[in-house]
């Protein structure tokens, strides 16, 4: 279900009609940063008009393909269209499903893709929304592929980021802690450079620093620049965003590796007494220990916040991607591509 842009006018306005509606979302990458606008200006409104939303995808069924242990997201894919007024099918692990058989993700999707009108799914092998994407008959939103995106976390980044400062651009964005397997990380630093002027920095162990593409992608950008450090206490003062990550156990192939790396950043009331007023905390969760439970009751802690957000940034993008109109949203959907 490839993303669809139909044009308005001559070539030469540079303008089109882009469109959602029946297109799967493997990566923000592909929607123009006016839609992605859009989308958080849509995931307000529902915030604004929970009651009058309440049956935008009556009847629409949402199946979610979880070959990974999730708590967070599935959930927030499963609230957000119960919220909209539709159902919801699916598994969560790979265990529950035909794939124990031997079943293809292939195989899986077109399967499903008769059931339900459409579907997210989190798989642990990269590229692995792509080959969902490219097999369903139904939009397919990618809910995480291994290390490499996360698109609707991003999204609820972006929202929270937004309600906290008041915008997403001529930010210094710090990112601390995992950043070679965050797929998080890497999806909100590809979207921050569309938007432009972020300051970047990246604070890791040298065993866990950003990969080389991800670097590249904000070389490639002309207002975006970053940093690699290790010490955490040395830049927060400088920060608006401090983007906290977990070391995911599961990504590493030696355990001895893990334990060596899981506890080198946590930030406590100490380090937060280093850091700005306004500085915004966020975390994809879950959490283990790199963040202490009282840095939870101080106001800059925005992570459960996120949570929220989150729920209403997929109840967006689901219902734009069925094409089922929010009542009383208005809009303009000619953006620039």
């Amino acid at each position: 279900m490839p993303i669809t842009q139909q044009s308005t006018g001559s070539p030469s306005e540079g303008i089109e009609q882009f469109s959602l509606v029946g297109s799967s979302v493997v990566t923000l990458d592909d929607i123009p940063i006016p839609e992605v606008q859009l989308l958080l200006d849509k995931a307000q409104y529902i915030d604004e008009h929970r009651k009058e939303v309440a049956n935008t995808c009556n009847s629409r069924v949402l199946a979610t393909l979880f070959y990974e242990p999730s708590t967070r997201t599935r959930l927030s894919f499963e609230t957000a269209m119960l919220r909209l007024g539709g159902k919801v099918i699916g598994f969560a692990g790979a265990e529950q499903s035909s794939a124990t058989k031997g079943e293809t993700i292939h195989d899986t999707v077109k399967v499903v893709s008769q059931y339900a009108d459409l579907i997210a799914m989190r798989h642990p092998k990269e590229g692995a929304a792509l080959v969902a994407a490219q097999s369903s008959e139904v939009p397919v939103i990618n809910a995480g592929d291994g290390g490499h995106m996360h698109p609707t976390q991003t999204l609820a980044d972006l929202s929270t980021i937004q309600s906290r400062l008041g915008r997403v651009t001529d930010l210094t964005v710090g990112l601390c802690g995992d950043l070679t397997f965050g797929r998080t990380v890497h999806s909100l630093i590809s979207t921050l450079c569309r938007f432009g002027n972020i300051r970047f920095v990246l604070i890791s162990p040298n065993e866990l620093k950003t990969p080389r593409y991800v670097l590249d992608r904000i070389d490639q950008s002309p207002t975006c620049s970053y940093v690699e450090v290790e010490d955490l206490a040395q830049v927060i003062g400088d920060l608006d965003v401090l983007y906290m990550t977990r070391v995911q156990k599961e990504r590493f192939f030696n355990e001895d590796d893990y334990l060596r790396l899981r506890d080198t950043y946590i930030l406590d009331e100490a380090k937060m007494h280093l850091a700005k007023p306004s500085m915004a905390v966020l975390h994809p969760l879950p959490r283990v220990n790199e963040i202490t439970k009282q840095v939870d009751d101080d106001p800059r802690a925005a992570y459960f916040e996120q949570v929220r957000r989150g729920m209403l940034m997929r109840m967006a993008l689901e219902s734009s991607v069925l094409g089922d109109e929010l009542p009383g949203f208005k809009s303009n959907k000619e953006v620039l591509v």
